[in-house]
């Protein structure tokens, strides 16, 4: 393929490098260029098959270590323990593997496979042919609605606009040239290229394909998104660092425990009934006692419970794991068109030179003299080529094919009471001049009467009033002084810098004539009637949806293709303040280096006129200071930087590229939904570190009552299947019901926590301690009390223990519902699963006692309403302590309590 730029090239040269002319090239020739250089399609991304979605839930250090347990309780004929850890890890498979394809099969429905359709010329005729099949060399014939299939150097246009929002951010339709352009133009610049993917908004052209596939702009973005590398989650990586250190931790005291028994003479094997008291048995069972191993199937239930609320919400989160994410995230990039905004012109004001109405406030008069904003509205109606394609529907069912500039202007018309057809008919359009970049004004010739016409036009307000003389107020006719027009010039210049895109429309009446006249020779002593202000509105939802982020500590960066006036136009609207030195453009970050970027990053709030690889280096930055950052988009130029943020968020009505790129899609195109995906996000790692807390306050229970029995020399405390059956039945179903544990609203009043904060906080980490030093010393001491001056058998000791062990864990779990208050301070009917779940598990322990087949399985004897009672009593002594600890952190939080700006 040549290496000309295409757009500063003559259109002669583009053919000739090409190998085509302005009729297109033959059958034959296309034949051929389709075999050498393939279809006309993007690499598709082959979905991950379903086996491999099954293989990555096993990628943990954590089922590493269960399975080798299960290993070496297999070889030691020890088939209980083997099954029970084996349990743990097929239910945590199953439950992940659901789950993550359950969400990649709803993105194959969410894709639109839509087999596009391009005009082409061949061998000197128009065919119609599948988008597929367009190769370099064909001639493209563009009209209103199609969808551009590669892209083409222009050639010939008639009033050509196309809608590039998907490509280069720009919420306007760009009108189009054939004029050769510099040879630094930037994308959205290139005026006489046409790129594949985006929409002919209004007029026709030709043009010349000159790249196809992967060569063309969007294929560059796709091959970008190839490279960049998908970093792990903030989730993952704190799972990542606390499974390997607790892995060590295990491995070391499951030795250590191996050898301290085997110097004490105690079997390192055992046979038969004695197998249950080897050490390598018991090193293994402490192994898996220290191993929260309820936790994987606790963790990927509180994943897939709140990926279901997130759906819920209208989101469809495709990864798992990434459900948490958006609960750490710090900065939210997002694109203004089609998110903040509804991606949609709207008149907003009609303004003349005595009156500033909204269109609502302006009714269509039917009287012979027309008010100022009548007339306006009449204009907008006859000097506009928008059609409704369903006119015999009801007004809010119509449908409206044209600009979208002139769409706005004929609803607005309609819902001010205007009727289009008896316009029509009584004015019939005589004459037109189309709107071009170079006129940059519509002209209309109608019908008025027997011996006049009337001549509207409308346009670029400088151009509208460079030909009017005179100037309409209360339906009288003054001259225009340059008092007047420097008024004017100043008001429409106010509104440009406000963000609204400003039209002028001015008339004029002449006398009928046999002949027409030549239109463009009459747009001169013109009489100026006012300005139309349109503009993108914002969602209904967008302002509050940015405060509530700045309550919960977020930062929103504005990231756009837009002009900067108009992107601080629209952030002032949303309530923030914005200064000039708060805002950089593409050009300005073309000659920064990633030093000085990573200097200013913090104080820019506004990033316009961006391209694909300036959004890359945004985020880049943003993550170079250690931040959790959200991107969202929905065009093929968002598709890279969705892809290189901590999770990407795609617009339902964006682009496949964009979807298939991101981590979760907005089903509704609902901004809000952000924030109620990020409170879940924080909802989620709330409870995991809940099942955390409430799993390693046990497990380093049962370390502590096996590490110490056998430095003192005494037998083992708890046999392995008992240590199992505590961590997985009677653990296992209040750790489950944690994972439905209702959010606490404190969640949106805290900062975001930092990308490598740890699961285990200081606060964690002294509730563990402490309860287990305090608590579960007293348990060894009564284990030693009961073994030297009882008369209890060991059976019946290790049954209190054991016991004793699964009821407190099962009482102490209410204390764990929250870390922020106080276990008075809460429903205690919030969770009934968890009351549920308790139940179940005092009815398991009741089983494991009293049952004949679970008193051979688990060696237990019946125990006495005296036990019963005292064990109780332990278990209110474990709650008070955690609450005491409790309570100190409370109060610390109280007093340095600060929610960020």
């Amino acid at each position: 393929m040549s290496n000309l730029l295409w757009h500063a090239s003559s259109v002669e040269q583009v053919l000739d490098a090409l190998g085509t002319s302005i009729n297109g090239i033959s059958s034959e020739e296309a034949a051929k260029r389709l075999r050498t250089h393939g279809l006309n399609k993007l690499t598709e991304k082959r979905p991950v098959a379903a086996l491999a979605i099954f293989l990555r839930q096993f990628k943990s250090p954590l089922v590493y270590i269960l399975l080798i347990a299960a290993l070496i309780s297999a070889i030691l004929n020890d088939y209980v323990d083997m099954v029970v850890i084996l349990f743990a890890v097929i239910l945590n498979t199953l439950l992940g593997f659901y789950q993550e394809f359950k969400a990649d099969r709803a993105i194959a429905f969410l894709r639109a496979l839509i087999d596009y359709r391009a005009r082409v010329l061949r061998d000197g005729h128009e065919i119609e042919i599948s988008s597929s099949q367009v190769v370099s060399g064909d001639v493209l014939l563009l009209h209103p609605g199609d969808k551009v299939a590669a892209d083409a150097r222009l050639f010939e246009i008639d009033e050509l606009q196309i809608i590039e929002a998907s490509l280069t951010g720009e919420s306007m339709p760009s009108g189009k040239t054939v004029r050769i352009l510099e040879r630094g133009a930037g994308l959205a610049e290139r005026e006489n290229m046409v790129y594949s993917g985006t929409v002919v908004a209004g007029g026709s052209g030709k043009a010349v394909v000159c790249a196809t596939g992967m060569q063309t702009e969007i294929g560059k973005i796709t091959q970008l998104i190839k490279e960049i590398k998908e970093e792990p989650t903030p989730l993952q990586q704190n799972l990542a660092r606390f499974s390997h250190h607790l892995t060590w931790i295990v491995v070391g005291v499951a030795i250590l425990i191996m050898i301290i028994g085997v110097l004490e003479g105690r079997p390192l094997l055992g046979y038969g009934h004695a197998a249950r008291e080897g050490m390598l048995n018991t090193a293994v069972a402490v192994a898996v006692a220290a191993i929260p191993e309820g936790l994987l199937i606790a963790v990927t239930a509180i994943l897939a419970i709140g990926m279901q609320a997130i759906l819920r919400k209208n989101a469809l989160v495709r990864k798992l794991i990434a459900a948490e994410t958006l609960g750490s995230a710090s900065v939210i990039c997002t694109d203004k068109t089609g998110t903040l905004t509804e991606g949609k012109m709207q008149v907003a004001r009609i303004i003349t030179a005595n009156e500033d109405l909204a269109p609502g406030k302006t009714k269509f008069g039917q009287s012979e003299r027309l008010s100022d904003q009548s007339l306006i509205l009449k204009i907008s109606v006859l000097c506009n080529d928008a059609i409704i394609e369903n006119p015999d529907e009801g007004l809010e069912n119509w449908k409206i094919l044209g600009s979208p500039t002139e769409s706005a202007l004929l609803l607005a018309a309609l819902h001010s009471g205007t009727d289009k057809r008896t316009l029509e008919r009584s004015q019939a359009r005589l004459a037109s001049v189309s709107f071009n970049s170079d006129k940059k004004y519509m002209l209309t010739l109608h019908h008025l009467n027997e011996r006049q016409q009337v001549v509207y036009a409308k346009g670029a307000p400088e151009r509208i009033l460079q030909h009017c003389t005179q100037y309409r107020t209360n339906g009288e006719k003054k001259t225009l002084t340059d008092k007047q027009r420097a008024t004017l010039t100043a008001q429409y210049e106010r509104l440009t810098s406000q963000g609204y895109r400003v039209l002028g429309f001015c008339y004029k009446q002449i006398a009928a004539a046999a002949q027409l006249p030549q239109l463009a020779n009459e747009m001169d002593e013109m009489i100026f009637l006012g300005f139309v202000a349109l503009k993108d509105p914002l969602r209904r939802e967008a302002r509050e949806t940015l405060e509530l982020a700045a309550r919960a500590g977020i930062r929103t960066v504005i990231v756009t293709g837009d002009h900067r006036l108009t992107a601080q136009a629209i952030v002032t609207e949303l309530g923030m303040s914005v200064g000039n030195n708060q805002i950089i453009e593409g050009e300005e970050l073309n000659s920064m280096s990633d030093a000085e970027l990573d200097k200013q990053i913090a104080s820019v709030v506004i990033f316009a006129r961006v391209e694909p690889r300036h959004k890359l280096r945004i985020i880049q930055a943003w993550q170079r200071r250690g931040e959790v950052v959200a991107m969202t988009g929905d065009g093929v130029n968002d598709a890279p930087a969705l892809k290189a943020a901590d999770i990407g968020i795609a617009l339902g009505s964006g682009t496949d590229v964009a979807k298939e790129t991101s981590d979760m899609i907005l089903l509704d195109d609902n901004f809000k939904t952000i924030i109620a995906a990020i409170e879940r996000g924080r909802v989620i790692f709330d409870n995991i570190k809940k099942v955390v807390l409430y799993l390693l306050t046990d497990s380093f229970s049962e370390v502590i009552l096996i590490s110490g029995s056998l430095l003192l020399g005494l037998p083992l405390p708890l046999l392995p299947a008992q240590i199992l059956w505590i961590n997985i039945i009677t653990d296992g179903f209040p750790g489950l019901a944690l994972t439905v544990e209702p959010g606490e609203r404190e969640v949106m009043s805290e900062r975001p926590r930092k990308k490598h904060q740890s699961i285990l906080d200081g606060e964690m980490k002294t509730l563990i301690f402490i309860v287990g030093v305090v608590t579960d010393f007293v348990l060894l001491g009564l284990f030693i009390w009961f073994l030297k001056f009882s008369e209890f058998s060991l059976e019946h000791v290790r049954t209190f223990i054991f016991v004793a062990l699964g009821v407190d864990s099962l009482l102490y779990v209410f204390s764990l519902r929250s870390v922020r208050k106080s276990i008075i301070n809460f429903s205690f009917f919030s969770n009934g699963a968890l009351l549920l779940a308790v139940a179940i598990g005092f009815g398991w322990q009741l089983v494991a006692v009293y049952a004949p087949v679970m008193q051979r399985l688990l060696e237990t004897v019946p125990l006495t309403a005296g036990d019963w009672l005292f064990i109780l009593a332990l278990s209110v002594l474990k709650m008070a302590v955690i609450e005491l600890v409790k309570h100190h952190y409370i109060v610390a939080r109280q007093q340095n309590a600060s929610v960020p700006a």
